[in-house]
């Protein structure tokens, strides 16, 4: 009798369907996989121990390059830490921008993971769709932080600066004449809070749009459905949190079972999973793009009648007034020492933990006094999920990897940090 092997191939790092720079080792039984074994460390940034190495304030833009598809939450829980060990007392117009941002993040995030995961899966249009979107709300990103991406908008004890007074407009060039410009910039003449008002109503028509396209699709059905299955039990125990845990049916979700900032004070609700599957994945995210849409009208309603401080005037902690800086020679000590020595943290550890898009991401953190952490460690919700590869894919077929991959939303610079 000849003998018969299982046969060993690799998926990724180059694979179109394998997101960030996954290596999977495969081990197969003709076309069905009888092992998956994630390979990961081809990214190492060393993100936790450049931290212990730089102020707390210089560590706020190594959090956006973490999972730069989520960038303001990332950044959200590492302030949070910081602002627990200081005991300190964030203004409320700030927790409520943080919010609307934290929702606007995580539209940004499902919209890419929708997009990437309907190509994977074999669907272009939806790429497009999800792209134009992400343009307004990368626009938002830029007005309030001058960074399409990489915000560092986020600090502790608030946030950088108030919301602007108008949007950078399109200007007329070879390929938008003026009449097309003025169209572009119809729903720019305003505010900030004018042109995210207006994408808010805006939103629920897209996503009907999205749910045409696929939700009843018969050939997304075939390839989701019953794929990935985890039971509720499992999901606990593999340590899924956010989408992942809800769509196995788990009704869990940090902003309303520990709320943080103002969650407690906006109305919206958590959708929840029943068999587990892929399928139920999709539908847990598709409807949380509604949640947040409602999440963030409320906040443009609230920060419209509220004006106030968006930072603490703890001057230990935030710099002072540009004007101030300039005018009084106290100031002008408290900015220099800010920038040149950073914030000096009390001695003590704590754990704070935000709902990001992908799960709970959590910052441990150790001060021992200094002007740097003693030690930080990041609770990325990716990295368990691709721990539960090699259960969730064991008798799929190859095709169906590419599913799993999708309905996980990997991106890998929160897993190999």
């Amino acid at each position: 009798m000849a003998e018969i092997r299982n046969y060993t191939m690799n998926f990724g790092p180059q694979h179109p369907a394998a997101h960030g720079v996954l290596r999977l080792v495969l081990e197969l039984d003709g076309e069905v996989i009888q092992r998956a074994d994630p390979h990961i460390g081809l990214l190492h940034r060393a993100t936790e121990k450049l931290a212990e190495n730089k102020t707390y304030i210089q560590s706020v833009p190594y959090m956006d390059r973490l999972d730069y598809v989520s960038m303001m939450v990332n950044e959200h829980a590492y302030v949070m830490a910081i602002e627990k060990l200081l005991q300190l007392e964030v203004p409320l117009r700030a927790q409520y921008i943080r919010v609307m941002f934290d929702e606007i993040t995580r539209i940004l995030n499902h919209l890419l993971w929708i997009g990437a995961h309907a190509l994977d899966v074999g669907a272009m249009t939806m790429f497009l769709y999800a792209f134009r979107e992400r343009e307004d709300l990368m626009d938002c990103y830029e007005a309030v932080s001058g960074a399409r991406l990489h915000a560092a908008y986020y600090r502790p004890g608030g946030v950088y600066r108030d919301l602007p007074d108008s949007m950078p407009q399109y200007q007329a060039s070879r390929i938008h004449n003026e009449k097309d410009t003025r169209v572009l910039n119809e729903n720019r003449r305003g505010s900030l809070l004018d042109f995210i008002e207006d994408f808010t109503n805006r939103f629920p028509t897209y996503v009907d749009e999205y749910e045409t396209l696929l939700t009843d699709n018969r050939i997304w059905k075939q390839r989701l459905v019953g794929i990935g299955v985890v039971s509720p039990e499992r999901a606990k125990a593999l340590g899924f949190t956010g989408p992942m845990l809800r769509g196995s049916g788990v009704e869990w979700d940090l902003r309303k079972k520990q709320p943080y900032e103002v969650y407690d004070r906006v109305d919206f609700d958590i959708p929840v999973g029943v068999n587990g599957d892929c399928y139920d994945r999709y539908l847990v995210r598709m409807e949380e793009f509604r949640q947040s849409n409602r999440i963030i009208k409320q906040c443009v309603e609230w920060l419209r009648k509220n004006p106030g401080p968006v930072i603490t005037s703890n001057h230990k902690v935030a710099p002072p007034a540009r004007l101030g800086m300039k005018q009084n020679m106290e100031e002008l000590i408290h900015h220099f020492k800010l920038f040149t020595e950073g914030i000096h943290v009390p001695p003590g550890e704590v754990y704070a933990a935000v709902e990001h898009p992908k799960g709970e991401f959590g910052i441990y953190l150790i001060s021992d006094g200094a002007n740097k952490p003693y030690r930080l460690k990041i609770r990325a919700p990716g990295f368990a999920h691709l721990a539960a590869m090699d259960e969730m894919a064991r008798g799929h077929m190859i095709a169906d990897v590419v599913t799993i991959i999708g309905t996980q939303d990997i991106v890998f610079g929160e897993i190999d940090r």
